[in-house]
């Protein structure tokens, strides 16, 4: 038995031989292309890029130039200029009490409010009038003896006639009596009409401790009254307030119309109320807690015609906001308060948008506007933003506060960027002339 085994035969060599020399050649043109770009590549200059132009937006407004006048605000409470404790002067029951006599109540002058029993007052002036009948009598009794006396010694021609014969010192004693029996009637009827309690001024009733049939003692507190004739506001004023103020330490207004005017208001119902005070007097000393100088305002009738003008009255114990007109300073720089920075620093900014760091000389500031001096000129950009001082260097962009939309001031671009536009522009103009050609040939 015999094996068959078949052979595998190599293929020639002259085959492979002939592949490498067709395709060598355009491996090696490949890669020197390859190569070339890389190097190429590598030679190209990257292109210059700098951080970004960045500038702040920032609030801004002019400042200007006006004539202004000084205003103080500060507060304090409405009191009645009359406030008293009604209480009787005779003791007694309480028989009668006027309806008008309750808390809140509408008082009139010399209206009755209460009355008090007077069964034993009316006694007391029916026994002073019988005394006074009674010395009455003895006075015309005395006086007719003496003139009987008179007449007997002129009949009798027995000279002249002693003050005791004609009974003058029993006349002068009569006249006595009857003087203290007039005066017990006076006392009496007084009493009698101390029985009626009576309002002293027309006003409102703030509390009442009393009622009918209740027996009271002559000083117990009945109740508290007051008069809606004139309510007084207590105004605390600082010294720089005083300065504002054409008001002397020792101020007294010599009438109503001469004296300076104050406007009150308070928020009642929702709604901002206003009356029209004037500030007729400060007080005679400092308070020792506050080291400020009260001065007192007077509204006029402010349940009537002082009211505000929908008939809101200020009542005894509101607490109100008062304004008051101070001195005029002519030619003053204004800016809105926010322009106003801590250490009296202003920051202007130029049509470059650079800041200017000022230190300016303050007249006056309050929430909406600050008043300057010195410092800054009329006309000058004032920055309002919120603003670090670690950003002043930074470039800035002013826009209008009254209008955001607004620019005041674009700064314009450093040299740096025009170059760096310019060179970017030359280099674009080449590649598109490098294209052109490129296209043409």
């Amino acid at each position: 038995m015999t094996a068959e085994y078949n052979t595998i035969k190599p293929p020639k060599a002259g085959f492979l031989k002939r592949s490498l020399i067709y395709t060598l050649p355009f491996l090696c043109i490949i890669g020197f292309i390859f190569l070339g770009s890389i190097i190429i590549k590598l030679n190209n200059k990257p292109e210059e890029k700098k951080r970004a132009f960045n500038t702040l937006a920032v609030l801004a407004d002019y400042a200007v130039l006006d004539d202004v006048q000084l205003s103080v605000k500060t507060q304090g409470e409405a009191r009645p200029q009359t406030e008293i404790d009604l209480v009787p002067e005779i003791g007694g029951k309480i028989v009668y009490v006027s309806p008008n006599f309750i808390e809140g109540g509408i008082i009139k002058k010399g209206e009755v409010l209460l009355r008090i029993e007077d069964a034993d007052y009316k006694v007391s002036v029916i026994r002073a009038q019988a005394q006074v009948a009674q010395a009455e009598q003895s006075v015309i009794r005395e006086k007719a003896e003496g003139e009987i006396a008179k007449q007997d010694y002129q009949e009798l021609g027995i000279g002249e006639a002693s003050p005791l014969a004609l009974r003058l010192p029993q006349q002068a004693q009569a006249l006595a009596s009857l003087q203290a029996a007039e005066a017990e009637l006076a006392a009496a009827n007084l009493q009698l009409k101390r029985t009626e309690v009576r309002s002293p001024f027309t006003g409102r009733v703030k509390s009442k401790n009393s009622d009918i049939g209740q027996y009271v003692s002559p000083g117990r507190t009945l109740g508290r009254i007051f008069s809606t004739g004139i309510v007084e506001v207590r105004l605390p004023l600082s010294d720089r307030d005083l300065s504002k103020l054409d008001l002397p330490v020792a101020y007294v207004s010599k009438n109503r119309a001469s004296a300076i005017g104050v406007k009150l208001s308070a928020v009642i119902a929702g709604e901002r109320r206003y009356w029209n005070g004037k500030i007729m007097r400060t007080a005679s000393t400092y308070d020792t807690q506050t080291r400020a100088l009260f001065a007192i305002a007077e509204v006029v009738d402010p349940y009537g015609l002082g009211s505000s003008e929908n008939g809101y009255p200020m009542a005894p114990g509101l607490f109100v906001d008062a304004e008051i007109a101070g001195k005029v300073y002519q030619e003053v720089i204004v800016l809105p308060r926010d322009g106003l920075r801590p250490d009296n620093e202003v920051y202007v900014v130029n049509e470059k948008g650079k800041t200017d760091i000022r230190k300016v000389d303050v007249l006056d500031s309050d929430s909406e506007r600050a008043l300057l001096l010195s410092g800054i000129e009329a006309g000058e950009l004032v920055v309002l933003s919120p603003m670090e001082k670690s950003r002043v260097s930074m470039t800035l962009r002013a826009l209008d506060v009254n209008n955001p939309d607004t620019i005041l001031v674009d700064p314009p671009k450093p040299d740096w960027m025009k170059k760096l536009e310019g060179n970017k522009e030359g280099r674009d103009k080449d590649s598109v002339s490098t294209k052109k050609n490129k296209k043409k040939s």
